[in-house]
């Protein structure tokens, strides 16, 4: 089991930056694939960016790809999310999760089993 624990999220204007980090606890932060969906006022859950246990391969959503740059630092239970050339439309609660499911359909919230609370980033235009 694995806890999931998110900061680093705030009101910025558009255009600026920030960096999400998901702190996990547990010996075996290495053995799940992660992954970074947000919640926007009004919408569904949405899939936001995935990483491999290993950090060797990732995957983005079409509407952040080249925006946004999921990492993991394994030796510290750390996963990021740098969020750069923000857009109000980014404006979401953001939430980091954990699998062991590593053939399901990643973009999809039920392949993860374990969640954070979320960390609230507004975009201001």
């Amino acid at each position: 089991q694995v806890q999931l624990v998110e900061s680093g999220g705030g009101l910025v204007q558009a255009g600026g930056s920030l960096r999400l980090s998901c702190a996990a606890s547990g010996r075996t932060f290495s053995s799940y694939a992660m992954g970074w969906f947000r919640r926007a006022p009004g919408k569904e859950r949405e899939f936001v960016a995935r990483i491999s246990r290993s950090g060797s391969a990732t995957y983005y959503a079409r509407s952040v790809e080249g925006r946004f740059t999921i990492s993991r630092d394994n030796a510290k239970n750390l996963v990021f999310l740098q969020i750069d050339s923000l857009k109000p439309e980014d404006t979401a609660v953001y939430y980091c999760a954990a699998t062991t499911r590593f053939r399901s359909d990643y973009r999809v919230s039920s392949t993860y089993d374990y969640w954070g609370q979320g960390t609230q980033v507004t975009v201001s235009s």
